[in-house]
């Protein structure tokens, strides 16, 4: 594949989101797999796919300004919480349209 043809959401991934799904093909989307791969528990590995998927949603969200698309990265990475990430967006939004 060229490099101009790779989508944007796997251009964005972080080299260890990049290995977890790897390994998440690789064990054919056993969760329980993944768990024993990481040494942590089922709920874990949950929390981090539902992130990962995220992060590639966020990414996959180009029409969105990158201002908003950054806020809500900050907020899949737990960086701020999801109400403080929706409350910067809405202030934003309000002051653009001013």
């Amino acid at each position: 594949m060229e490099i101009d043809k790779i989508p944007q959401w796997i251009l964005a991934l972080e080299q260890e989101d990049a290995t977890f799904l790897k390994n998440f093909v690789l064990k054919s989307g056993s969760l329980k797999e993944i768990a024993k791969i990481y040494g942590v528990t089922y709920p874990t590995v949950r929390l981090r796919l539902d992130k990962l998927i995220q992060k590639i949603e966020v990414s996959d969200q180009k029409e969105e300004e990158p201002f908003t698309t950054f806020v809500k990265g900050l907020a899949v990475d737990s960086r701020i919480d999801l109400e403080t990430a929706k409350i910067i967006i809405e202030k934003y939004k309000s002051e653009k349209e001013k």
